[in-house]
C-alpha cells in the first residue's frame, strides 16, 4: 500500500468512526460493525467495514461503510467521463453514508467521501476523488435547507469561491429523477473525477467536506427529532422514501459502480430504507404540506 493510499485510508476510516459514535450518542442506540473481506479468487478484491444502526429511537435506519477494493478492469460507472481508463486496473476506498430518520420532520441524508486511482495500460497511475452531500427532506424547512447549503460553502470556500456554486448545480443535476422530472430532495454539493489540486490540495478538499458534515446535519436533526406526528406524516415518508430506492437503484452512479464491480451487495445496498410505499398517481391536497415540498423545495435555487 502506497503512502499516500494509507493517508486516504486513515483519514476515511477515522471519519466513518466519528460519524457513527456521535450518532450513536444522539440515538442513544449502537451501530452493529461487520468487518468483511471479500472471498479468494474473486475477480474484486478487498475489504471494508460496514457499521449499521437499526430501529432506533431517532434513526430507523443509518449505516455508514467504508470499503477498499481493487480490481482487474474499472467498470462503465466510473469511465463515462474518462474513457481513456476504460478497463483499466483500479483502487477504490471511501466512506458512504445514509441516514433514514424515524420522525418524518426530519430529512434523509446521504454524504460520500471516495478516491479512486487507475494504471491505463503501459501509463502512470491516475488519481481522482469525489464527493459531498445532500439533503432529502418529507416536510420542507426553509431554515433547514439554508444551515445545511450555508455548511457546505463554509467547508468549500477556502478552495476557491467558485466550488459551492459549481459543486452545488452539479448536485442539483446529479441527485435528479429524470422519469419523474423532479429533484430528490433540497441539494447540496457533489463534485466527482477531481484532481484539480494535485493529490494533497484535492486530499485536503476532500476532507472538508467530509468534517463538515456532522455540523451540517445534526443541528437539523435536534430541531425536529421531538416534534409530534402522526399516521398521516407517517404515510407520507413512506411514500417519498420510495423515491430514494428509484434513484438510487436507477441513477446512482455509485450503487452501479459498486454492483458492477462485484462489490458486496449487502453493504452497497445499507441506503435502502427499512420500510417504503408506493402509491399510483398520488396526488396531494393543494396547499398541504406534502405538496407544498413539491412546488417549493424540491425545486432548484439558490437556498443562500
Amino acid at each position: 500500500m502506497s503512502q499516500q493510499t494509507q493517508r486516504v485510508r486513515d483519514y476515511l476510516t477515522g471519519l466513518q468512526d466519528r460519524i457513527t459514535s456521535t450518532a450513536a450518542m444522539v440515538d442513544g442506540g449502537r451501530f452493529v460493525v461487520d468487518h468483511w473481506k471479500k472471498p479468494a479468487g474473486e475477480t474484486l478484491q478487498g475489504q471494508g467495514i460496514t457499521q449499521i444502526l437499526e430501529g432506533g429511537a431517532v434513526f430507523e435506519r443509518a449505516g455508514c461503510g467504508f470499503s477498499h477494493v481493487t480490481g482487474p478492469r474499472l467498470p462503465p460507472s466510473a469511465t463515462q467521463h474518462r474513457p481513456e481508463l476504460s478497463g483499466a486496473p483500479f483502487e477504490a476506498m471511501g466512506v458512504s453514508l445514509v441516514f433514514h430518520p424515524r420522525n418524518p420532520y426530519v430529512p434523509t441524508v446521504h454524504m460520500n467521501v471516495r478516491m479512486i486511482a487507475a494504471t491505463p495500460e503501459g501509463g502512470q497511475p491516475v488519481c481522482w476523488f469525489g464527493g459531498g452531500m445532500d439533503l432529502t427532506p418529507y416536510y420542507g424547512f426553509e431554515d433547514d435547507a439554508v444551515h445545511f447549503h450555508t455548511s457546505c460553502k463554509t467547508a468549500l470556500d477556502p478552495f476557491g469561491v467558485d466550488k459551492y456554486p459549481r459543486f452545488k448545480r452539479w448536485c442539483d443535476e446529479y441527485f435528479y429523477l429524470k422519469h419523474r422530472d423532479e429533484q430528490r430532495g433540497v441539494g447540496g454539493v457533489f463534485f466527482d473525477d477531481f484532481s484539480e489540486f494535485g493529490f494533497d490540495g484535492s486530499f485536503a478538499m476532500l476532507r472538508s467536506v467530509g468534517d463538515a458534515f456532522l455540523d451540517a446535519y445534526l443541528p437539523i436533526v435536534a430541531r425536529r427529532q421531538d416534534a409530534p406526528y402522526g399516521e398521516r406524516e407517517r404515510d407520507f415518508q413512506l411514500y417519498r422514501r420510495g423515491r430514494y430506492v428509484e434513484f438510487n437503484l436507477v441513477w446512482d452512479r455509485g450503487t452501479h459502480f459498486g454492483l458492477q464491480s462485484g462489490g458486496r451487495s449487502e453493504s452497497i445496498l445499507l441506503s435502502m430504507p427499512p420500510l417504503v410505499s408506493w402509491s399510483y398517481q398520488r396526488q396531494e391536497p393543494k396547499g398541504s404540506p406534502e405538496a407544498r415540498l413539491n412546488t417549493d423545495f424540491l425545486v432548484r435555487k439558490d437556498w443562500i
